[in-house]
């Protein structure tokens, strides 16, 4: 059985909250432990921040997420259509941020490989970022 929603916010860290809480009430169709559903939740929460604060740099934008539930795959698919990422290797080390100025611990990806099963980056300069991110559910 094949289910999704798709969901798209203005880029704004007040959004953060409400995406969590919408992919959340998508996902607990799966009888989902408390744990998995903590999981998706900080997951999705640092990828849109990433898209917010990284994909947008004080630009206006939208971002696009997409929920699939593939038999006892979670898939969470967040988007956005901003600055890109130039080397994405190094965007994926732990404590590499494009603003070390600010206060950013540059561990968002790192926090989405620990709690998801799967994830995956595509990115163009320029044209966006897809950010894929998979959990299978034990259930």
């Amino acid at each position: 059985m094949e289910n999704y929603m798709k969901l798209e916010v203005p880029a704004k860290s007040c959004n953060e909250a409400f995406v969590r809480a919408a992919v959340s009430a998508f996902a607990v169709q799966l009888d989902l432990s408390v744990e998995e559903l903590a999981d998706i939740k900080t997951a999705v929460s640092e990828a849109v921040t990433n898209s917010v604060v990284h994909g947008y740099v004080n630009m206006k934008g939208i971002v696009k997420i997409v929920c699939r539930i593939i038999e006892d795959i979670f898939e969470i698919e967040v988007t956005d259509f901003g600055v890109g990422i130039e080397n994405i290797s190094r965007a994926m080390q732990p404590l590499y941020t494009s603003m070390p100025e600010s206060e950013r611990s540059g561990m968002g990806f790192t926090v989405m490989q620990t709690f998801m099963d799967e994830l995956s980056v595509q990115s163009e300069p320029g044209e966006g970022t897809v950010v894929t991110m998979k959990k299978r559910i034990r259930g």
